[in-house]
């Protein structure tokens, strides 16, 4: 099973943990980001969280990412066909990043895309053209973890 996390989920096991859902959402990603060291899921990354890692100013989460990432099963380069999916998704108000993301893991055919933006994520559910799964971080643990 193959599982892209959009950048700011790769760093949600960072974010302050006061908040209830922030906690529950670090320990959800930790529990899958597990999985994928035992081989049991596929973590996918792309040219654009490498492009956002790189522009991160907080080094510890840059560091923290770059880590995580350089371990993920399939890498996704950036290609015209990427950017004019994008392009559709954007039309349907979704941020340019955020499309981008979301282009990458449906062209590479990954079965869950994971993130814990909430505006990204209603508007990326309302998308009946996609073929992956988009999920919070809480259901997408729930998905995985038999």
């Amino acid at each position: 099973m193959k599982v892209y996390f959009d950048t700011c989920t790769l760093q949600r096991p960072l974010d302050d943990r006061s908040q209830a859902r922030i906690s529950l959402e670090a320990e959800a990603v930790l529990a899958i980001l597990g999985l994928c060291d035992q081989g049991k899921v596929t973590l996918v990354t792309s040219d654009i969280v490498a492009f956002e890692t790189r522009n991160n100013p907080h080094a510890q989460k840059r560091a923290f990412v770059e880590k995580i990432t350089r371990q993920a099963g399939i890498y996704i380069v950036l290609t015209n066909v990427i950017e004019q999916l994008a392009q559709t998704y954007e039309q349907s108000g979704i941020k340019a990043v955020d499309a981008l993301h979301l282009a990458s893991a449906e062209t590479e055919g990954v079965e869950y895309f994971c993130t814990c933006d909430d505006r990204f994520y209603r508007r990326a559910v309302q998308l009946t053209s996609l073929t992956l799964k988009v999920r919070m971080p809480l259901a997408l643990v729930q998905e995985v973890i038999i």
